[in-house]
């Protein structure tokens, strides 16, 4: 992977074009080699071996990028966590990769230090701008990457967790290529004049993908910042970096779209991406309407590492999540594991050669979803005629009314083109005769005001177009939908 996504572009001749802009500074292909060489040399010098877990703690930046790739050169297999998760979520995380370094932000030591001592397997904890500058000045900028197999482990991508701890997919070296080939080269098209930026940080794979390796494998150039992403941010960095590809989610490209700017503020970009939950298409219709750029909407795992379904150029299908990305495979079958006819709706199974190996220490979970080249997911889908996929939800999700079952995605898609609603997620609830009923928690757009005849037009505006038993029968009118820091709905947590 170093080699593929890095040390290649030396090879190549392209060191000195930029590779990496962050909040401090622009840096080339030739220093973040350099930079890479020396996180190696540090970890190897302080013990770090082959396979070894290293967890990786920090903000994006130039020293996100360095440790990544750093990891990978001494032969060790990449952990990725969000810095700013709780001190306990850490003591997990910290027992369940064993991990034999640290590399972290100065903030998150701070708040963990206690709880390092507990792990015996830590070796050595690097701080950014501390511990970091120093065992980097110690350290050789030329070192020699360690000759890894294909078929070697190399990172560890954590599942979004919506129900419950979340797990390990392990992956192999040849399983970030494979997809970059597929996805990112034909699909996305990204090429070296290409200047990347995203929403989600780069310790969800999907941005990892789409803000670093991606843009790293042709040439272009990834722009990083460690603070939150906001519109007001991203509409500020898109513009003065000329960026072309913008990573997104649903929810951010609501925000966007609402925005007070000037719409030629995204003139530069050529493309949006959209993944991460379901973008309904009266968003993608108000964005397209609104900015002149295409959302390329699909969906992709932690399992597979990034998307292999999805829209293409001229061939958008608002609603959709488009259709297969080429080297991809898709069933989608019935309880008994039978394909369903077009239009039914069933159980995803996807097969690509970026598929995990397994999950770590959830052997069972391991052989109810990765079946030999299959990934069973957990999520429901349609397909028509035509090769496009339609997302139903998750199998978890769906609502029994009736006898009948119902899709989340489906109520929320037909909400959401209320002019009243910013966003909104469904789910069930039990009424006086303990039967399951839709009930729909809303955020109002301004300047419309929740109130009891507001709830009465919205559960008349699903009824007209829906089957009277999707309708909800309830609206809760909310501030904010509760979203994991990956930027899913956590539609659980709203019943509870």
């Amino acid at each position: 992977m170093a080699r593929y996504f890095l040390d290649d572009r030396i090879a190549e001749g392209s060191g000195d074009r930029t590779a990496i802009i962050d909040d401090r500074g622009r840096y080339t292909y030739s220093e973040v080699q350099a930079l890479a060489n020396r996180v190696a040399s540090a970890l190897w010098s302080r013990g770090v071996r082959p396979e070894d877990r290293v967890l990786i703690g920090l903000s994006d930046s130039v020293e996100f990028a360095a440790a990544f790739f750093g990891v990978l050169k001494v032969g060790a297999v990449v952990a990725m966590v969000n810095p700013e998760l709780p001190d306990g979520d850490y003591d997990h995380y910290l027992g369940y990769t064993r991990c034999r370094a640290l590399l972290a932000d100065r903030a998150l030591i701070d708040r963990i230090t206690p709880t390092l001592a507990a792990h015996r397997a830590i070796c050595h904890t690097v701080i950014a701008g501390e511990s970091w500058d120093q065992a980097l000045a110690e350290a050789d900028p030329e070192f020699p990457t360690y000759d890894t197999s294909r078929d070697d482990p190399a990172v560890w991508l954590f599942t979004s967790g919506s129900t419950g701890t979340p797990k390990a997919a392990v992956h192999f070296h040849h399983d970030f290529p494979f997809n970059t080939e597929c996805y990112a080269k034909q699909v996305l098209g990204i090429s070296e004049g290409d200047v990347c930026i995203a929403v989600p940080k780069l310790f969800f794979g999907y941005a990892t993908g789409a803000n670093l390796m991606f843009p790293l494998a042709v040439g272009a150039t990834a722009v990083l910042f460690r603070d939150r992403s906001t519109p007001e941010r991203l509409f500020e960095l898109i513009v003065r970096h000329r960026a072309t590809v913008l990573t997104s989610v649903p929810t951010m490209i609501n925000k966007m779209t609402a925005a007070e700017t000037d719409p030629q503020a995204l003139a530069s970009l050529r493309v949006c991406i959209s993944a991460g939950e379901a973008l309904p298409e009266e968003l993608y219709r108000r964005w397209r309407a609104r900015f002149g750029v295409e959302i390329l909407d699909g969906i992709g795992s932690a399992e597979l590492f990034h998307i292999y379904i999805s829209n293409r150029f001229s061939q958008v299908r608002p609603g959709s999540l488009g259709q297969l990305v080429p080297g991809y495979e898709a069933r989608i079958v019935d309880e008994a594991g039978q394909e369903v006819a077009p239009g039914e709706i069933g159980t995803l199974w996807v097969k690509g050669d970026s598929a995990a190996l397994c999950y770590w220490q959830a052997h069972e979970k391991s052989k109810q979803v990765l079946r030999g080249d299959w990934v069973v997911s957990g999520d429901l889908f349609h397909r028509d005629r035509e090769g496009y996929f339609y997302y139903a939800g998750r199998a978890d999700d769906l609502l029994k009314v009736g006898g009948i079952f119902v899709s989340p995605v489906e109520v929320e898609s037909c909400l959401q083109r209320h002019p009243a609603v910013l966003e909104t997620a469904v789910a069930g609830y039990e009424d006086e005769e303990k039967l399951v009923k839709p009930i729909a928690y809303v955020v109002v757009r301004p300047p419309a005001a929740p109130c009891e005849a507001l709830a009465r037009s919205l559960i008349e505006h699903a009824r007209s177009e829906l089957a009277h038993y999707k309708a909800p029968r309830r609206i809760e009118f909310v501030t904010a939908l509760p979203r994991s820091d990956r930027g899913k709905i956590l539609r659980k947590s709203l019943t509870q």
